[in-house]
């Protein structure tokens, strides 16, 4: 029997060996893993043109129609989560690729969106380098968010999570979206706004919606402009949704108080982007899904798929 070659990709923390179990299949696939992005997608397609099998952490490595013509032996595709928009469903179907997904029924990006909101009003992370630097006193006074206003961009399963969270710390919350409803709002028990008063009126902005072709941009220059100079954004969803030089250039000119950001147009963020050098932005690396218990979930449901798929029986197939 002909072994099948299977590529883990992006497992920048080495922990795909132990998060599964990979023996499973061991009689069949040998598995590699790549820690570190491809340099270029070329460098992807000449690392993973003798692979049948593919394995995807959500959108780290992009499979765009020209990758997927790059790989003749690729046979079969999973990808962390049932969507992943950097993958060309309609090029893998062409190429007569399967392609599948994994489910998670949690989302830990809620909580993640919250530390993000501590860290902008108290300055936990900061505070401790200076403690661990040697210094004395403390450098930062901080808020409090307790009766202050959250506006949630987008109120689906995960800004619906947000919201409640900020409920519980005692915050005000107001959310819109382009196809949000009053009747949703009053279901979740937030207030509802017009995109113009969310940006105006919210001391903390929070995007929780899904990067398409209609979200791309959709918080933009004159929403930022909007803003208290007092107000901080948030953005866990994706990085295109914001305006990325349009918030880079409000912070440079301190018209809002401060970003919290976890999501980027280009990831890994580039080395030398102007994003780093602001101390008015708290920057993570895009940290949102990256949980044990997730990837537990996502990387034995990627040996379940090899192994139904090696039986002619795919499951949670995307294309």
């Amino acid at each position: 029997m002909t072994r099948l070659r299977c590529a883990i990709l992006d497992d920048y923390l080495n922990v795909t060996p132990k998060l599964a179990d990979w023996s499973k299949i061991a009689d069949r696939v040998d598995v590699t893993v790549f820690n570190q992005p491809f340099a270029s997608p070329e460098a992807a397609a000449g690392a993973l043109k003798d692979f049948e099998i593919i394995l995807a952490m959500r959108e780290r490595t992009p499979f765009p129609r020209t990758l997927f013509a790059a790989l003749p032996k690729l046979k079969l595709l999973i990808t962390s989560g049932m969507r992943n928009a950097s993958i060309d469903s309609e090029a893998a179907k062409d190429h007569g690729v399967v392609f599948c997904g994994t489910q998670w029924n949690r989302d830990p990006t809620a909580a993640l969106t919250m530390g993000l909101i501590l860290e902008l009003t108290r300055s936990i992370g900061r505070e401790n380098a200076r403690m661990h630097a040697g210094e004395p006193l403390q450098k930062f006074i901080g808020l409090e968010i307790e009766g202050r206003t959250l506006g949630v961009v987008g109120l689906g399963k995960l800004g619906a999570k947000v919201a409640g969270l900020a409920k519980a710390f005692g915050m005000n919350v107001i959310a819109w979206s382009p196809n949000l409803t009053p009747e949703r709002c009053k279901e979740v028990g937030v207030g509802y706004a017009t995109k113009e008063e969310l940006f105006a009126t919210a001391d903390i902005i929070t995007v929780h919606v899904v990067l398409s072709q209609r979200s791309r941009g959709l918080v933009g220059r004159e929403d930022l402009a909007r803003m208290k100079p007092t107000s901080y954004l948030v953005n866990t969803a994706r990085g295109p949704i914001v305006d990325e030089a349009a918030l880079l250039d409000i912070l440079q000119r301190n018209k809002i108080a401060g970003a919290a950001i976890d999501v980027f147009s280009v990831e890994p963020l580039p080395v030398d982007h102007p994003f780093r050098k602001l101390d008015n932005l708290v920057l993570t690396p895009h940290l949102g899904y990256v949980t044990e218990e997730g990837f537990r979930a996502h990387y034995g449901q990627m040996v379940e798929g090899i192994g139904a798929w090696l039986n002619g029986e795919p499951v949670r197939r995307l294309a």
